[in-house]
Formats: structure tokens, C-alpha cells, sequence
């Protein structure tokens, strides 16, 4: 029913991902937004909004309360209170003000490396040191070093935790009883868990997402969730996200840091966008989703013919695909470097995920599938065997 392959010209559009190439054969593969248009229904929302005329400030009516709400209970199984939601024009400022609120600088914040790099950004602009407990990485896959984690949390200069779920950029979907043990581990120690689900949509088959604050009253009330329709319905120019926080004081205190930050109000565009894509887009997601695993089948197919030395980690959530390059014995930045000048392919270096991001390249598949062939063609011709 939707046409994933169109083709959409991005150059020319003010596009981060594309108008920042150095020229216009290079092949963008690296911001994750996509390249798809949204969804229809969401298209049509601003359509009618952009004819009204007028573009003045936006109160946030409880239709968008009860978007977000239904969405989340359909989806996940979770209940949100209205109460408890705040709003923010995005979840990387909502990560910042939540830092803010929960920290005084020389705090520390954990992270769990490789991590989402504007992690890094967040905690070093509040004036906080990152805590990095590096995931363990064994037989092509990642789990949680819950020895560290109790260490680090244990840190009385410890105050937050950062917890990417689904995980960017090593695509893992945490299960219950991941996230239930790292979650009592920060309660053990009154670490607060800062929960960015912003990927929760966006899940491989055969995987569920467990929203953190679903795990029972203490995880709820010990956590904050950031979520937004940004990822899953390539809404980022809109700017629209949430932040949900059941403690009150919690509530209170984040909700003083935005003000601070001045970045609690969304537009009126981004009213309109998530309403429609929370309450019409299903059928359109249900249709990416599909599209996106088999863009990642196709990759994988490649890399076992053309490139078995390299190891595709298996992509359970998100659209980012994350490759052990290791084998080659060159740095990841290197590879990357050499991607953009040869095989005219920009992708992420693993090491703006953090120093255990080296050996790695993280590739954004979130294209029309003869993107993602010409790319591998790239790779293949410069890496292959």
C-alpha cells in the first residue's frame, strides 16, 4: 500500500543528512532520520494546518494528551497518566533538562558504551562526567556488565542513568529481565534512571520493547521515560517529544529545568503531527517495518557472500546497523575516511559512540533498498574478499 522505494529528493531541502555531503555522488548513510516520506495521515494534519494561516503560539490541547496515551497503551501495554507528561520540543533538550534537574555539576552520569553520542554532549554541557560501563561484547552480541553497573551506581557522585532502550547504536531490544536487574540495581542505590525510548517503535520481528516504567510501581516512580513519534514517523524537523515522570518532585524538578532551558514548548506543526501519527499511523508503521527488515535481510545476504569476515550484529530495534569491522585491523574512523573517499558512502565511525565503539561502523539502512544495494556494492569493492 506504500511505496518505500519512491524516490524522494532530499538534496536542495536543508537536509542535515544530505545537503552536508561534500558532493553530490556521496551516498548519505549516517544521521538516523529516514527518507521515506511520513505518513500520509500526518502529511494531510499539516496540509490543512498550513492552510489556516496562522502560525501564532500553541497551547497543547488534551487530544494530544490522549494520542500519546492511546498509542503507548495499543502498542505497549502502557498506561500514562496526563499528569505526568511534560512536553519538549525534543528528546536529546529533553535529555539535557533532565540531567539538569537531577544533578549538580561534577555529578556523575552512567552510561552504558558504545553509546548514543549526544549522550556525551548532554552530561559534559551540565557540567557532569560520564560513568561508562562498557557492554559486554561476546559471540556477536551485547548484554549489560551488571557487576560494573553496581559499581558505578554504588559511586555516591552517581546520581542518573542513562538507559538507550531500544539500544543505539548496537541495536539490541533489552528484555524484561535485562532491564529489571539493571533497574533494581539503581534503585538499590537511588539512581535515577533516565529511560530515552525513542527508537520503541521501530523493532525487528520476533522482539517485543518493554517501556522501563512498565516494570512495576518502584521502577515507575524511580524513572523518567523520554519518548517521541520523531524516529518512528521521520517527524525530527518537527520537533515534538515527551518526557514522562510519575514522582511528582521529580515531576516538578525537570519541569523547572525546562522552563530554564526554554525549550518546554512545541509549535503548532508539532501538535498536529503527533496526533495524526499517533492516532492514524499504525497501518504506515506496520508497512516500514516490514520494508526495514528485509532492507536488513538484504544487507546480510551481501555481507555473507561478499564480506564474511565482517559480522553484521543482529539489528533487534532501530534502523542502524551495527558491524564488527575488526577483522580488517584499521581503525574505525579510517574505515569511515576511506568509505567517503572510495565508495563515496558516509557512515558512522564506531568511535563517536565512545572508545568501545572501535572496530565498529554503524550503517542507517532507513533508505529505499537500491540505496542500500549501492552501498553495499561500496563496501564490498573496497573491503570485499
Amino acid at each position: 500500500m506504500y511505496d518505500f522505494d519512491e524516490i524522494v529528493e532530499r538534496r536542495g531541502t536543508s537536509s542535515y543528512k544530505w545537503d552536508s555531503m561534500p558532493a553530490d555522488d556521496v551516498l548519505p548513510m549516517w544521521v538516523a532520520d529516514m527518507d521515506f516520506c511520513t505518513a500520509p495521515a500526518v502529511v494531510e494534519a499539516l496540509e490543512r494546518r498550513v492552510r489556516h494561516g496562522v502560525f501564532g503560539y500553541a497551547r497543547v490541547p488534551g487530544a494530544w494528551y490522549d494520542a500519546l496515551g492511546g498509542w503507548f497503551e495499543r502498542r505497549h501495554g502502557w498506561t500514562i497518566d496526563r499528569e505526568h507528561v511534560l512536553t519538549v520540543d525534543g528528546v536529546v533538550p529533553a535529555l539535557s533538562a533532565v540531567i539538569k534537574a537531577l544533578t549538580e555539576p561534577g555529578d556523575k552520569v552512567i552510561v552504558q558504551t558504545p553509546a548514543y553520542n549526544c549522550f556525551f554532549s548532554s552530561i559534559r554541557n551540565n557540567g557532569c562526567v560520564a560513568s561508562e560501563s562498557n557492554l559486554v561484547y561476546r559471540d556477536g552480541t551485547y548484554t549489560m556488565d551488571y557487576d560494573d553497573l553496581e559499581a558505578r551506581a554504588a559511586d555516591p557522585d552517581a546520581k542518573v542513568m542513562l538507559l538507550c532502550s531500544p539500544h543505539n547504536p548496537v541495536g539490541r531490544v533489552w528484555s524484561r529481565e535485562e532491564l529489571r536487574r539493571a533497574g533494581e540495581i539503581c534503585l538499590r542505590h537511588g539512581v535515577v534512571v533516565i529511560a530515552d525510548e525513542i527508537h520503541c517503535d521501530l523493532i525487528a520481528p520476533g522482539y517485543t520493547h518493554i517501556p522501563f516504567a512498565t516494570l512495576g510501581e518502584e521502577f515507575e516512580r524511580g524513572s523518567v521515560t523520554c519518548v517521541a513519534p520523531s524516529k518512528t514517523f521521520n517527524l525530527a524537523g518537527v520537533q515534538v517529544a515527551a518526557i514522562v515522570a510519575a514522582n511528582p518532585s521529580i515531576r516538578r524538578r525537570i519541569d523547572r529545568a525546562l522552563n530554564i532551558n526554554e525549550v518546554g514548548e512545541i509549535n503548532v506543526f508539532a501538535v498536529e503531527a503527533l496526533i495524526a501519527a499517533y492516532n492514524e499511523g499504525a497501518a504506515w508503521l506496520d508497512e516500514l517495518r516490514v520494508y526495514l527488515h528485509e532492507n536488513y535481510l538484504c544487507l546480510c545476504r551481501f555481507f555473507e557472500s561478499r564480506l564474511p569476515h565482517l559480522r553484521v550484529l543482529p539489528l533487534e530495534g532501530t534502523y542502524l546497523v551495527w558491524i564488527d569491522c575488526k577483522a580488517l585491523g584499521i581503525p574505525s574512523a579510517e574505515i569511515a575516511q576511506t568509505l567517503l573517499e572510495k565508495g563515496r558512502l558516509k557512515v558512522n565511525g564506531g568511535t563517536m559512540y565512545g572508545a568501545a565503539g572501535e572496530g565498529f561502523i554503524r550503517i542507517n539502512i532507513a533508505t529505499r533498498r537500491e540505496n542500500v544495494l549501492r552501498a553495499l556494492e561500496a563496501i564490498g569493492n573496497i573491503y570485499g574478499q
